[in-house]
């Protein structure tokens, strides 16, 4: 069942991405050339993942119940907080590296994030 929880994740991002390019009148097929490495994005990285899992920790803890709605806060949240912009989700990563938009990452540098 995770696997296929995986694959529908990237699947997903794969796709959406490639409709996002025929929505604004992109090449379908891109492969990101920006490269964004470095010792903050890797900071941004590990402090964001810290809260992630202090959020589902610390709301399991008083109100089980509540996790989804937290992490999808914290998450929307450490977008604006990290020089990531917080990739939370691996499928995003990867999604990043098949456009050559703002929002790029080259799969050479993605493998940190």
């Amino acid at each position: 069942m995770a696997i296929g929880y995986v694959l529908a994740q990237v699947v997903g991002a794969v796709v959406g991405t490639w409709a996002a390019h025929v929505m604004f009148d992109e090449s379908v097929l891109q492969v990101s050339t920006t490269a964004r490495a470095g010792y903050g994005l890797w900071l941004a990285e590990a402090l964001a993942t810290f809260g992630l899992i202090l959020t589902i920790f610390g709301t399991r803890r008083w109100k089980a119940d509540m996790v989804p709605l937290t992490v999808g806060l914290y998450i929307a949240s450490a977008y604006w907080f990290t020089a990531s912009t917080s990739f939370a989700n691996p499928a995003v990563t990867i999604a990043r590296t098949i456009t050559s938009t703002s929002q790029e990452y080259t799969p050479r540098t993605r493998p940190p994030l």
